[in-house]
């Protein structure tokens, strides 16, 4: 028996792959725009764990595509969750900070209350709870500012427009936890394995990079990293506005995953000098 992953070519999904042991599914093998296909895939597969890295992520579309973010990111998790409890199977589903409405500078904890202020994170929230309410030995693990050498994600987008401008102007007034999608695999495997021995683990979590920073300081230690002499100035969320609202405080309490599963949270830094590495010898292998 193996270990069933949702995604194939997402940051997580990429990182579980190398990692594990897994099967992996791509949307053509599981679309999860239909949600029943989720049950069928693991009647099919009857795995040991499965593990949901799968997500609609287009922050921004989402506010134009509430329903398709609701079906892959709300009631596709409800049913694999539904199914992997129906079997006492450990289910894992990542979701996100976005679930919260950033106010404040306290670090969120997983009992602390819900309020979306983006349709991503309301579509995020309807999976939490279908997820939940089917209850079994599952674990959400809420996570944030995800980054890898695979797929978008910012540490590409600032290495790419670094190299090309003298200067750029980053958000320096929304605080998070950068964390590397390597991270969040093994955080994964590790949860699924000690929940098939405890199902009284099952539980909402957070999962986030130290220390917290800002989106401007984060994009310094990329160019820091990089050797790039890009400039960030510091410009406040209301100079770079976007259709969706984004939380300003975005820090995790991840205390619980600590206590519980005896995971800490990853060094971010640490986790960037050597995706930054692996592109330096990937370049001089070529």
């Amino acid at each position: 028996m193996t270990i069933l992953v949702f995604g194939k070519t997402g940051q997580v999904a990429r990182e579980l792959q190398a990692l594990a042991a897994v099967v992996a599914l791509a949307r053509d093998e599981a679309d999860l725009s239909v949600p029943s296909v989720c049950a069928a895939a693991i009647e099919q597969y009857r795995p040991r764990a499965v593990i949901n890295a799968a997500a609609y992520t287009a922050v921004d579309r989402a506010e134009e595509e509430e329903d398709l973010a609701n079906q892959i990111n709300g009631f596709a998790p409800t049913q694999m969750a539904q199914a992997c409890a129906a079997r006492d199977i450990p289910f894992v589903h990542l979701s996100t900070d976005y679930v919260f409405d950033g106010s404040g500078n306290a670090p969120w904890r997983p009992d602390d209350r819900t309020r979306p202020i983006s349709a991503y994170g309301r579509s995020k929230l309807v999976g939490e709870k279908g997820v939940t309410e089917a209850g079994g030995r599952y674990a959400i693990l809420r996570t944030s500012w995800v980054f890898s050498a695979h797929g978008q994600n910012f540490v590409k987008t600032m290495l790419s427009l670094g190299a090309e401008r003298d200067q750029l102007r980053v958000v320096a007034d929304q605080i998070g936890g950068p964390t590397p999608a390597a991270a969040i695999a093994q955080a994964c495997i590790t949860v699924t394995d000690q929940l098939a021995k405890d199902s009284a683990k099952a539980g909402s979590y957070h999962f986030a990079g130290a220390p917290y920073t800002s989106w401007a300081d984060f994009a310094r230690a990329i160019f820091a990293e990089a050797g790039l002499t890009c400039d960030v100035a510091n410009i406040v969320t209301a100079d770079y506005l976007t259709p969706a609202c984004r939380p300003a405080n975005s820090r995790l309490d991840c205390s619980s995953i600590e206590e519980v599963f005896g995971i800490g949270r990853p060094d971010w830094q640490a986790g960037l000098s050597a995706i930054l590495q692996d592109f330096k010898q990937k370049d001089f292998d070529q």
